[in-house]
């Protein structure tokens, strides 16, 4: 089965095909047959196109357009055209399997699209207004290239996170606000899914024995504890500002302090939403970068601001790291990934010196040697440390063949 993965986010997007047989499930991520990458970061009414194949053919391209779905359209017509065709036809695509950032309270699992999956996404986009949109978009653009024969699956970051039990999800607010939905969803959840599985693989063990502490981080961070295979609390809440302090979101912070800002300052909701999403977190604190690379650089060359981000940063994941301890009763394995967390030695090292009371070590040695699927604990250590490179498209990709293979029997 050949499976079409679109990846969407705020300001880029990635995209992979998969040859998937029932021989390849479960089990680590086999390569694409074909990647690409848009970004829309760079420039106002540019797209940055990056394709690549499993044979090493590339192909870039800098495309000037306001459309997502005019790009969209252009990067799949590169899986059977030109030097990156991997494919004769559109017609040998499967299914299309879609990361959807937020399906609030009704979708807890992978679905088929339908007109009525894409109306909910669509709702939802007022819960994930930078992400559900474009999700949507991907879909439809599909669905121009494709036809509407092709199924197309939607894959909720919000999934894993769904059996989260209600003392953990559900704000102390008033009862009426719990009725419009206002709850802890949880976000990230495609990863810390994959994250799990992996772990239990990697330390030859059954995931339902396990309990885990994935952190994933990258420019957005989230921490899930997970135990017997399901998420049963998270950092990320009703929306993914909630939690750890990230590279440009502020994370947890006191409402008292909102409520003073928008008396006393004379800014708009709009502002006030930019500031905590853009402006605050490892840049705000910083003034440099909401990139952990160049904080790094930066306090090397003696930058006391980024040193006090980064202290900020390590001081909110352990706190965190605790709260999920109180979640789980006990601790087999902490789990690092994404970005900084597969990428960042230096941020491995503070948070695990300060989980030492656990029996926690680190191999200091493993950890700096740019561990990719490993154990990086010392042998003595009584709770494993795992390095995990997260696979988010593969994980999609994987979720579409069961539900394909479930849906035609």
């Amino acid at each position: 089965m050949k499976i079409l993965v679109l990846n969407a986010g705020s300001s880029s997007q990635k995209n992979a095909l998969y040859e998937i047989t029932g021989d390849s499930l479960p089990g680590q991520a086999s390569t694409p047959l074909w990647e690409a990458s848009i970004d829309w970061s760079h420039q106002a009414g540019r797209a940055e196109v990056k394709v690549q194949t499993a044979t090493g053919a590339t192909y870039q391209n800098s495309l000037e357009t306001e459309s997502r779905s005019e790009a969209v359209t252009q990067v799949l017509a590169t899986l059977w055209q030109g030097e990156t065709k991997v494919i004769e036809t559109p017609t040998q695509i499967d299914a299309v399997g879609h990361r959807v950032v937020h399906g609030g309270q009704h979708y807890r699992q992978s679905v088929v699209v339908t007109a009525q999956v894409k109306a909910a996404i669509a709702e939802l986009a007022a819960l994930a207004p930078s992400h559900n949109p474009a999700n949507l978009v991907g879909i439809e653009a599909v669905e121009a290239v494709l036809g509407t024969d092709v199924p197309q699956v939607a894959v909720f970051d919000t999934a894993f996170h769904s059996q989260i039990p209600e003392a953990a999800a559900l704000y102390p607010l008033p009862h009426s606000w719990v009725e419009q939905g206002i709850r802890r969803y949880g976000f990230h959840g495609i990863s810390h899914g994959y994250c799990a599985q992996r772990a239990a693989q990697i330390l030859n063990r059954e995931l339902q024995d396990l309990r885990l502490i994935i952190c994933h981080l990258g420019n957005g961070c989230s921490l899930s504890a997970v135990s017997g295979g399901h998420s049963v609390d998270t950092t990320m809440g009703f929306t993914p500002l909630d939690g750890l302090m990230m590279g440009t979101r502020s994370g947890s912070v006191d409402p008292g302090i909102l409520i003073h800002i928008l008396r006393t300052q004379n800014i708009s909701v709009e502002t006030l939403d930019r500031l905590l999403n853009k402006e605050s977190g490892l840049k705000g604190i910083s003034g440099v970068s909401g990139d952990m690379r160049q904080i790094q650089s930066a306090i090397a060359d003696g930058n006391s601001r980024a040193q006090l981000a980064f202290d900020i940063y390590i001081h909110r994941l352990r706190r965190s790291i605790g709260a999920m301890l109180a979640s789980l009763n006990g601790l087999d394995a902490l789990v690092f990934t994404a970005g900084v967390g597969e990428n960042a030695a230096p941020v491995r090292s503070a948070t695990c010196a300060g989980l030492a009371f656990l029996g926690l070590q680190l191999d200091a040695t493993k950890n700096q040697s740019r561990p990719v699927d490993q154990d990086i604990a010392a042998a003595e250590s009584t709770v494993r440390v795992l390095v995990v490179h997260t696979q988010e498209d593969w994980a999609i990709a994987q979720e579409c063949w069961h539900l394909l293979e479930a849906f035609t029997g």
